[in-house]
């Protein structure tokens, strides 16, 4: 079937990863272009690779090559599939690691005969998403008591390089509590794509886990499809089968270069800093995707934006922004409570949570500003108060007992533990929080149930 599909010669340029063909009377074709359809490019009557079509121009085709156009020369021939890129979809992906491509690159068994989905098809109609309102408990407290993660919740965690935001990432796929984990690695050097599949595998979450891998030594066009892939088998697994996806996403900064690459082969107008002007709509498309579906499971989003320079007002990071519901804002080895936000917690913090959990988030974060604002008083050599002195004390224990990245509790233990800090360094009346709650739950109270 497939050696019956015509082939079209006529390569006028090769630039980058980027072939643009001419081809005339398309109408006539037995399988017309498209835009986003596959092609097959041979070169000497053999497979070369397969391509994507990413721009229709009258008689000209641009098509972007999966593996490069090293050694691929003008007189290549085009087969077009007429058929959009689809990806593996079945219980059988459990544990697998798929490239930009979707194809399996584990060395295990062969797939092609599974059933497939279609990628970056159309989000969600809004009349078929719920409210988000269930928490995904990640055993982190400084997400889990200050900062929850929703469900169908689309939020990033902003850093630099040299940040240790993927071993981070990697624990939250081992600790959250969904029913399937779906990674998606944007050019990520070999080391830290073996550390997160070490990571899952060591815990036994593998058989919950798919991934999806780009490295820094593959293809920059397969760069762009790992989200749709990951997002694509997210929708499916939460709509059809009512599981609660989460969705890990590293690095959207190379994302967005690999897009901006592309664009430049392309001939595209840069906008901010070299980057297309279409920027904000293709990460929202793909961060639109999470959603709690009526009657279903829900697809949420966790990625990571690395900041270059720290620069939040980076066009990567600050588009982002504007799409997403907060932030973790990862620096010095720490999530940051103050730079962190996440805009969905009020949805879940006393109604899925424990009674006193928004009154002891609120009073930990008072007191350990109070406490910065200490340290700083100390460092500039002012007198101190006897009360300056035990938000010292609170200070320091609270970046030790909370806020250190390889910290893991419950959610509950993580509230016991912030009443027992305040007990510790703070005598009950010194403490600004609901008297009844304080009767129930202060560190010399019986029943905290």
């Amino acid at each position: 079937m497939e050696s019956s599909i015509a082939r079209y010669r006529g390569i006028t340029s090769i630039v980058g990863d980027i072939v643009n063909l001419k081809v005339s009377d398309t109408q006539s074709m037995s399988v017309p272009p498209r835009n986003r359809d596959l092609a097959i490019i041979e070169q000497d009557g053999k497979p070369f690779s397969l391509a994507q079509i990413i721009r229709l121009a009258d008689d000209l085709v641009s098509l972007q090559v999966f593996a490069g156009t090293k050694g691929l020369g003008n007189d290549a021939s085009v087969r077009f599939l007429g058929e959009t890129m689809q990806a593996i979809y079945s219980d059988n992906i459990f544990g697998r690691v798929f490239n930009g491509a979707g194809q399996p690159i584990d060395g295990g068994p062969e797939l092609s005969h599974e059933p497939k989905v279609r990628i970056n098809g159309p989000t969600v109609n809004p009349t078929a998403r719920v409210l988000a309102s269930r928490m995904i408990r990640t055993d982190v407290p400084m997400i889990d008591v200050f900062n929850c993660l929703v469900e169908s919740q689309k939020i990033p965690v902003f850093s630099v390089a040299g940040e240790p935001f993927n071993s981070f990432l990697a624990r939250i796929g081992v600790q959250a509590d969904a029913d399937v984990v779906i990674f998606g690695g944007l050019g990520l050097i070999f080391d830290d794509f073996f550390s997160f599949r070490q990571a899952f595998e060591d815990a036994g979450v593998m058989s919950r886990t798919v991934m999806y891998v780009n490295l820094a030594s593959d293809p920059v066009v397969e760069r762009l499809m790992v989200p749709d892939l990951a997002l694509a088998v997210a929708e499916k697994f939460a709509s059809e089968e009512g599981k609660r996806v989460l969705v890990l996403l590293t690095d959207m900064t190379a994302y967005a270069d690999a897009m901006k690459e592309i664009g430049i082969a392309m001939e595209h107008i840069p906008s901010n800093r070299g980057y297309m002007g279409d920027l904000y709509s293709q990460l929202a498309k793909r961060y639109e995707k999470a959603c709690d579906f009526k009657g279903a499971g829900s697809v949420t989003i966790l990625s990571v934006t690395t900041m270059p320079g720290d620069d939040v007002t980076h066009p990567v990071p600050d588009n982002t922004g504007y799409i997403t519901e907060g932030q973790f804002y990862l620096h010095n080895g720490v999530l940051d409570p103050f730079g962190s936000l996440s805009r969905l917690k009020q949805h879940v913090i006393g109604k899925e949570t424990r009674e006193d959990h928004g009154q002891i988030m609120n009073t930990m974060i008072r007191y350990y500003s109070d406490g910065v604002e200490a340290e700083q008083k100390q460092a500039m050599a002012f007198d101190l108060s006897e009360f300056d002195h035990k938000l010292l004390k609170f200070s320091k224990q609270f970046r030790d007992q909370f806020m250190r990245l390889d910290v893991a509790m419950p959610l509950e233990q993580a509230l016991d533990a912030c009443w027992d800090l305040l007990a510790e360094c703070f005598d009950k009346d010194e403490v600004i929080i609901k008297k009844d709650l304080k009767d129930k739950y202060w560190a010399d109270g019986q029943d905290r149930a």
